[in-house]
């Protein structure tokens, strides 16, 4: 019997969303509308909207929804952005991101899962204004800054330089950073050509690959 995905999905914007304070309504119309069950494995699609990330292959998980919610709502997006996202992965983030953001720019180290992420894209017809580049993330895309969003789905040993070269002002970065399997979620924004940091979550991402990230 196949799921109500429609239904899934309004359980999870309630339930995993806004119960936890997620409350961007952009955010929650986004996740309430992109097919997050199109962008899980098909031996993990009856899981699509459970509370946990869940594997992609390559040693690399698609987000918990929550998690998912919580950066993007992090950006404050308009509409108007131009922005970065660092680890593609089967392509859901950034399926959300370009529902808020004028143009997104999705960078993923894994050869086979960049194409992963074209294609979901591709079927789901949310390519549109979603550009993805296989190379290393953790020196940005520079041919395209700066960008008034940046987005890593990888945890860092510290913030790359290049990310923060390539933030617009008044842009935000949103990264977890710390130890391999235990990071903090921060949101960098500069502002005035100074960097402002907090921190937002205790986290757990896979490790960021790289040249600026774990090697």
């Amino acid at each position: 019997m196949i799921p109500d995905w429609a239904s899934e999905r309004r359980r999870m914007v309630e339930r995993q969303l806004r119960a936890r304070g997620i409350h961007d309504q952009r955010v929650l119309q986004a996740m309430l509308s992109i097919p997050r069950e199109e962008f899980v494995p098909p031996e993990h699609r009856v899981a699509s909207y459970q509370d946990e990330p869940l594997p992609i292959g390559h040693g690399q998980t698609i987000s918990q929804p929550y998690m998912t919610a919580l950066m993007a709502q992090c950006l404050e997006l308009q509409g108007t952005e131009r922005v970065l996202e660092i680890g593609s992965g089967s392509g859901y983030h950034a399926a959300v991101l370009g529902a808020l953001a004028a143009e997104v720019v999705t960078i993923e180290i894994v050869p086979a899962l960049a194409e992963l992420a074209r294609e979901n894209l591709k079927r789901t017809g949310c390519d549109r204004n979603v550009l993805v580049v296989c190379g290393d993330g953790s020196a940005g895309y520079a041919e395209k800054a700066p960008y008034s969003g940046i987005s890593v789905a990888a945890g860092a040993p510290d913030v790359p330089s290049a990310l923060l070269e390539q933030l617009a002002e008044g842009g935000r970065l949103v990264i977890p950073v710390g130890e391999v399997g235990d990071q903090e979620l921060r949101v960098l924004t500069r502002r005035g050509g100074k960097i402002e940091s907090r921190v937002v979550a205790l986290c757990r991402f896979v490790p960021l690959r790289g040249f600026q990230g774990w090697r």
